[in-house]
């Protein structure tokens, strides 16, 4: 896309994106930090977000959110603007599973895990996803706004030093803090399918291999080569390498399903861990009993003692026999996460007179 005039009512979306996009960069390349995902991944969520909003209002879509009668809400005078996630299913709705709205959606409730932790055994375990959210974010820029508004040519290579052997495995059982973090980067990675996982636009991945000097001082020290645009011969000698470093994982069942309650800490994180008040205290506003709504409204399973166990919605849910219980997609919990930003649908669940709905069988 050639270059567009950026007027007055975008110049402020964009210049938030861009500069918290650079200052993200800083962040991350400082070597004196620690722990760098922190800062790093909430100024790219608040860069990701102010993009979307000028991509929605270049569109001609008012990304703000309504009330019940349909009139634009309003915050301190301010239209109350759509969140990174309205906005990202917003954006692939005809895509739940494109591996850049993957990326997006792996970092918003991974950022309300960590916000209060200093966990700086995490950098190196996300690091290929946070080089794909960057990655992606300049790509979407520059798709929408032209290459002049990109970052890229603003940046360069950071020196590096090798990391340490460490895992993040080992690191979990000197960290007690982190074990609920990896569980839910591991979850969220088994339930993605395998073409999203292996996609550069989920997690970006790299060989740095050392090779003799250039004679000219001209070449380039460092250069990238995507895979998918290396020719067959080149492609089979990179995955020689692939090959050597590769882990070998067990066999792996139901690969991908959800447990309940894994579905409600990724739908309450992804809200932002609200809190409702309830006779008997307070709770969180999405937890089991609302997950039991939500899908006995939307008839995705049978009830408890069905005949038919297995007359499932199979988009969203799946009968275990072994287990004689449910598991649940990726799609229905991106499913959940959207129906509780829509008005009134969490209040409806409780209302016994609003008609059962069903969502169509897809299988």
């Amino acid at each position: 896309m050639s270059n567009k005039r950026i007027g007055r009512l975008l110049r402020p979306y964009l210049d938030k994106a861009r500069d918290s996009a650079l200052l993200a960069i800083e962040v991350y390349n400082k070597p004196a930090v620690k722990f760098r995902s922190s800062g790093y991944i909430a100024l790219m969520v608040i860069a990701w977000t102010a993009l979307m909003h000028a991509v929605f209002i270049r569109k001609g879509v008012k990304p703000y959110h309504k009330n019940a009668q349909g009139k634009y809400q309003e915050v301190d005078g301010d239209f109350r603007h759509w969140e990174l996630s309205t906005c990202v299913a917003e954006y692939w709705k005809a895509q739940p599973n494109h591996p850049v709205r993957s990326n997006v959606e792996f970092f918003i409730p991974l950022r309300n895990k960590i916000e209060h932790r200093h966990l700086p055994e995490l950098d190196t375990a996300i690091f290929g996803e946070c080089q794909a959210l960057l990655l992606n974010f300049d790509e979407l820029l520059g798709e929408h706004f032209g290459p002049a508004q990109q970052l890229r040519e603003s940046l360069s290579f950071s020196l590096q030093l090798f990391p340490s052997g460490e895992s993040f495995a080992q690191a979990v059982k000197a960290n007690k803090q982190l074990a609920d973090v990896k569980k839910f980067i591991d979850d969220y990675r088994g339930m993605i399918s395998t073409q999203v996982m292996g996609s550069s636009q989920f997690a970006f991945k790299a060989f740095l291999i050392q090779v003799a000097n250039h004679q000219s001082n001209d070449a380039l020290p460092i250069q990238f080569f995507h895979r998918d645009k290396l020719t067959d011969a080149q492609r089979q000698e990179f995955d020689k390498f692939a090959v050597m470093i590769k882990s070998k994982d067990g066999t792996i069942v139901n690969g991908g399903l959800l447990k309940p309650a894994v579905v409600v800490s990724m739908v309450q994180a992804e809200l932002g861990n609200p809190k409702v008040m309830r006779p008997t205290g307070e709770t969180n506003k999405f937890n089991l009993n609302t997950h039991s709504l939500f899908w006995k409204r939307y008839k995705v399973r049978p009830a408890g003692g069905s005949k038919k166990p297995a007359d499932t919605v199979k988009e969203y849910c799946v009968y275990d026999e072994p287990h004689k219980d449910y598991l649940y997609t990726a799609a229905w919990v991106k499913f959940l996460i959207e129906k509780m930003q829509v008005a009134g649908e969490y209040e409806g669940l409780f209302q016994p007179q609003v008609a059962v709905v069903g969502v169509k069988n897809k299988s």
